[in-house]
């Protein structure tokens, strides 16, 4: 039975009290019970497939649950965006609303060009930007998020978290955005099996408490198996010893040892191995290249840009400046419109495009794997797809009938099956859930290949690359002084036009000082990533010759951070006063 009903409590919004959704194999949620109250702040987080858009579906009074009560607080107002927005019909004006708040909104998230359009005209991203402008306009008493930074850049995401950091309403987000959750809930809600689990405090308290869960499981699955195992050497000494023990306790072994720890929720970890092949010195040059789509003013301007065997850049800049073109550019699916693209001959590229286009939707999973120079079902290919968690009925299931995480996590195995040496992520945290992420970060930390990424998501950014270039408003592509928080801080402040161009157009006169400089930049980063991990080896580690060896390798690579550091800084200097 379910029912939904409404409250008086002036405190509590919205109750959940023993809900359950079902799917045809099995519980989506499972007698889940949560509270929403006056100024509640909460981010709900679990793996693709777990049911955070239903959950929010359901508070949101979208559907109904098949078991279980629903309250409301009397008078309820509720703004929702759906991850799958409906703007219904007429322009955009229509649709986001008239008031100051809609234009500053609109303003702000790039799609003031598009008011007088129809909504039918715009692109799934525009939608989606048109869609969270009338969620933030909507006055409510509880403001719900379905993935709001998908489709944003990265001062729209800036000034998103602004935005909901002053919000004075109820909040419930769903977002795979970790600094966003980290600045803007008080509480977790994690997903898990149909359970949920819910954390006090922002995203980092949530890792913390959810570590301490496995931990707590694991200790107590150890105990249980300590404990059968005695019991089963209790029931298997003779007959006539077993024949003076009560008999409950007999039943109660038997129940010990038939007992099994609940299933994990992916049947293993996401391994992402792949052989890459080697690099030569030329990986993909861009000279004096421009773009313009036909009828249109350039996208990109004079774009110098040297891509090297280790690189790593990361790309950045507003919606429609120009960045998927520069990626289809590097990877040879659009020709400049000016300039030329030199390849070396050694370069094996694989482009994680933005929207799975690459994909047909009529090929099974299985086909997807093999490409079309294998037959599809090999046993490479099924411990693959296990890999990426494509077990069950799934590789045999059409690429179109996949979920949206669930074809992005296809796709990305489809490409790493192609063995790249040079690797294309074209908003890569779209529809990936945060275990996912972390998994392709660990990935990324050794994978000794050429790395461009265009995300807005600043911890993936700042997790995999070594250096960030931002495209301007003429199409300029250059790298970003002082990093992604001063690039961001000067995009949502407005710097003018003059101002910007001066602080991104330095260069040092003397190339042989800008390619040292270069290298050492890739230098220090690298040598950063194996100080952190020598540091969390040397915290676990119990060893005391192991000890010593992680002490003096981590002595040694402090010594040569240092030296690059001190090589970095008087360069520096010197190209200053060139």
């Amino acid at each position: 039975m379910t029912r939904t009903t409404t409250v008086d409590d002036v405190g509590v919004l919205v109750d959940l009290q023993r809900v359950t959704v079902n799917e045809p194999e099995r519980p989506l949620l499972r007698e889940l019970s949560v509270t929403i109250s006056d100024g509640d702040r909460l981010g709900v987080v679990g793996i693709n497939g777990t049911g955070k858009s239903t959950l929010l579906r359901l508070i949101a009074g979208r559907f109904e649950p098949d078991e279980g009560v629903i309250h409301r607080r009397r008078g309820l107002s509720i703004s929702f965006l759906d991850q799958r927005p409906d703007l219904g019909t007429g322009t955009v004006r229509h649709a986001v609303g008239d008031s100051w708040q809609s234009e500053a909104a609109v303003d702000r998230l790039g799609i003031s060009e598009h008011l007088d359009s129809d909504v039918s005209s715009l692109s799934g991203g525009q939608a989606k930007r048109a869609a969270l402008a009338r969620a933030l306009a909507t006055p409510c008493d509880l403001l719900i998020l379905d993935e709001p930074t998908n489709h944003l850049d990265l001062a729209g995401v800036a000034w998103l978290e602004r935005w909901l950091g002053s919000y004075v309403g109820a909040l419930i987000i769903v977002s795979h955005d970790r600094h966003l959750l980290d600045r803007v809930t008080t509480r977790m809600l994690e997903l898990d099996r149909g359970s949920g689990f819910l954390h006090e405090g922002g995203y980092a308290s949530y890792l913390e408490a959810k570590a301490e869960r496995e931990e707590a499981a694991a200790s107590a699955e150890s105990s249980r198996r300590n404990l059968a195992r005695r019991e089963l050497a209790w029931l298997r000494r003779g007959a006539q010893a077993r024949s003076t023990k009560p008999r409950a306790r007999v039943e109660a072994a038997t129940r010990l040892i038939e007992q099994r720890p609940l299933e994990a929720a992916r049947a293993n970890d996401l391994t992402l191995d792949t052989t890459t092949p080697r690099l030569g010195n030329t990986v993909i040059e861009l000279h004096d290249v421009g773009f313009a789509h036909e009828g249109a003013p350039p996208l990109l301007s004079h774009v110098e840009l040297l891509i090297g065997p280790g690189d790593r850049f990361g790309v950045i800049g507003r919606n429609g400046s120009g960045k998927t073109s520069l990626l289809d550019l590097v990877a040879g699916r659009r020709a400049p419109t000016s300039g030329r693209v030199r390849v070396g001959k050694t370069v094996v590229v694989g482009y994680y495009d933005q929207h799975g286009e690459t994909l047909d939707p009529d090929l099974r999973v299985q086909d997807v794997v093999a490409g079309p120079e294998r037959n599809p079902g090999s046993l490479e290919d099924i411990a693959l797809m296990k890999r990426f968690w494509f077990t069950g009925n799934l590789p045999h299931t059409r690429v179109g009938d996949l979920s949206g995480g669930e074809r992005r996590r296809l796709q990305l195995l489809a490409v790493l099956a192609r063995q790249p040496n040079v690797l294309l992520l074209d908003e890569p945290t779209n529809d990936l859930d945060i275990d996912t992420l972390r998994a392709l970060e660990d990935f990324l930390d050794d994978w000794p290949g050429t790395l461009v990424v265009v995300s807005h998501d600043r911890a993936f950014l700042e997790r995999t690359i070594e250096t960030a270039l931002a495209i301007d408003d003429v199409g300029h592509l250059r790298k970003v002084p002082g990093g992604l928080d001063a690039w961001v801080s000067s995009q949502l402040n407005q710097v003018s036009s003059g101002e910007s161009t001066a602080a991104t157009g330095s260069t040092v006169s003397d190339p042989t000082i800008g390619r040292r400089l270069r290298e050492l930049d890739k230098q220090v980063a690298r040598l950063e990533r194996q100080r952190e991990k020598l540091n969390a080896q040397l915290t676990t580690c119990v060893d005391h010759v192991e000890m010593v060896t992680l002490g003096r390798r981590l002595d040694e690579v402090r010594a040569q951070l240092s030296d690059a550091e001190e090589e970095w800084l008087t360069l520096a200097d010197e190209a200053n006063s060139a």
